[in-house]
Order: structure tokens, then C-alpha cells, then sequence
């Protein structure tokens, strides 16, 4: 990592939630497949019922869908170093797939990229795969990691990072970055609210403050983990 070129990354972060607003609105064939999900989800989750677990539904690709992606370039160096970010968002997840596809194609051209997330290898990267094949998307070719050799794929995940080889340890994005000294980006809502701020308040903007603040802390951890000094709170660049 210590050659990493960092204005060569693209930080991301993706929220996701379930494509119905509550297990009574699921068809019925959508909700005899939920049910067999659910029946084996109920084993780790003990007092919750196929309906209680739904908001659950989210995180898996086949029952949810993409309401918001955020990415970060880093341009610059040292204290001099900003941050730029971009979101794609909305509710209609083909939209929103299609022009964050737009944007990456543009921005992988050219030299050697990366992408990195925080367990971006178990559920970022793949589940907008899934949802690109879903929604009849092309994959652009630096998320797509079918058929490449593991050298081939340009894929950052800090979490991974973050094992050092322990391949049983989970780290949260929260609780690496208060162990790093990084402000934490879960000052608003956390993951398991966003279904309810989605279906319930219809608060989508405040979806994508949240995404964005885990797009800084990941692109944050990244820096800390090489010796580079951190980005200031005033070092974030918005662009709509």
C-alpha cells in the first residue's frame, strides 16, 4: 500500500433498503420467498418473526434495492489534501445505478484505478453487481471481479485491511474509526435506521449526508493506515 497512488482511488459507500415498505405489502410470491429467508435469519435472531425480522431485507440483494451511492476522490497532498465527493441517489434504483455507472466507466479510463470500501469485498462491490444484472445494467469492468485473478482485481476494503490476515475478525466502520481517533460518521442515524428514514420519514437527503460521512471516514481510515495525516472538517467538497 505504501505505493499507493491515493487521487487514484474511489472511496464508496452504497445505503440499501428493502423494495417494500413493510412485510404486509409484500406479493404474495415475494413473501413466500421472504419467509423461507426469513426462517433461517429467525435462528440468529431469537423472538422475531418473518415480519419483525423485514427490515432486515435490505442488505440482501435479491429483496432490496439501492437508494443511495456516495463516492470520494482525494485530490491534492499532505495538509494540503481535500476530499471531493459525489452522490447518486433517488428512488428509482435503475437511475441511480445507471449514472453512477456513467461516471465510473468516465473516471476508470486512463491509468490503473481502485475502488475502496469498508467491507466493500463482501457486500458493496457485489451487491451492485447484483442489482446492475437485476435492473439489466452492464457492469462497469473495474467493479466487475468475475473471471479476473485476485492481482487483476482493483479492489480496496479497509475492513479487510484491518484483519491482517485474521480471517474471522468483523470490524465495524464505527468502531474502527473511533479506535483510529477518526470522528465517527454514525453522529445522525446508523445503518439499521435507514429503512425507516427511507419508508417512513421519506427523508432521502438525510440518507445521503450519512452515506457521505462513511465515504469520508473509510477514505479517513485509508490515510491513518498509511501515515498520512488525516483531512481536516474543512476539507470536503460537495459536488451536486
Amino acid at each position: 500500500m505504501a505505493s499507493l497512488s491515493y487521487t487514484n482511488v474511489l472511496f464508496l459507500d452504497i445505503e440499501t433498503v428493502p423494495q417494500y415498505a413493510s412485510y404486509i405489502e409484500l406479493p404474495d410470491d415475494w413473501r413466500k420467498l421472504w419467509d423461507g429467508k426469513a426462517a433461517s435469519l429467525s435462528r440468529y435472531h431469537e423472538g422475531q418473526d418473518h415480519e419483525t425480522l423485514y427490515p432486515r431485507a435490505g442488505i440482501y440483494a435479491e429483496f432490496g434495492k439501492i437508494i443511495c451511492i456516495s463516492c470520494g476522490v482525494l485530490q491534492g497532498s499532505g495538509d494540503q489534501r481535500k476530499i471531493v465527493l459525489k452522490s447518486f441517489y433517488g428512488d428509482n434504483e435503475a437511475v441511480v445505478l445507471a449514472q453512477f455507472s456513467d461516471m465510473l466507466n468516465k473516471w476508470a479510463a486512463g491509468e490503473p484505478k481502485s475502488l475502496c470500501a469498508h467491507n466493500g469485498k463482501e457486500f458493496d462491490f457485489p451487491y451492485l453487481c447484483r442489482r446492475m444484472v437485476i435492473n439489466g445494467l452492464p457492469i462497469p469492468a473495474i467493479l466487475n471481479a468475475t473471471g479476473k485473478k485476485p492481482w487483476e482485481i482493483n479492489h480496496l476494503d479497509t475492513m479487510e485491511l484491518w484483519k491482517f490476515g485474521d480471517f474471522k475478525n468483523f470490524t465495524s466502520l464505527n468502531l474502527l474509526a473511533l479506535s483510529l481517533g477518526i470522528p465517527t460518521p454514525k453522529d445522525d442515524i446508523d445503518g439499521s435506521m435507514v429503512w425507516e428514514v427511507y419508508w417512513k420519514e421519506k427523508n432521502i437527503e438525510r440518507i445521503v449526508t450519512y452515506c457521505q460521512k462513511d465515504v469520508i471516514t473509510v477514505a479517513q481510515i485509508l490515510l491513518r493506515m498509511n501515515g498520512e495525516p488525516l483531512l481536516s472538517s474543512s476539507a470536503v467538497e460537495i459536488k451536486k
